[in-house]
């Protein structure tokens, strides 16, 4: 079945929508990318209008910005620290925008989407 992003079926008190119209291909979304730690691996996918959407599936490489220095580096990530989206996602080593991770150079917060950007940054905490 597919994932769809159109309004719900529910009413804010819990009746029923009539239904007015059939699902669209423009409502259609896709599960989670749930980007891990590994070597890097990434996606290329279609978007509306044809549109290339580039997701990362695996990295270990983070573009960290130093607040003070005002400069960005590569680093190597090691695991994931925290993750307020959910904290199973700490022990299956999963990293989503928010998440604390370790790195080579420190504790980084990720401030960039993996599952959207196709990229992992962050800034040193």
């Amino acid at each position: 079945m597919v994932v769809s992003q159109a309004r719900s079926n529910k009413t804010a008190t819990g009746s029923r929508y009539v239904d007015f119209r059939k699902k669209k291909q423009y409502e259609t979304g896709r599960e989670p990318t749930l980007t891990k730690i590994g070597t890097l691996k990434k996606k290329t996918l279609r978007g509306l209008g044809a549109n290339q959407k580039v997701v990362v599936l695996d990295t270990d490489i983070a573009n960290v910005m130093d607040k003070k220095s005002k400069k960005s580096v590569k680093v190597k990530i090691l695991s994931v620290k925290a993750n307020p989206a959910n904290a199973n996602y700490v022990r299956r080593n999963i990293i989503t925008k928010g998440c604390t991770v370790t790195t080579d150079k420190g504790d980084v917060v990720v401030t960039s989407r993996p599952g959207q950007d196709g990229t992992v940054n962050g800034y040193l905490i």
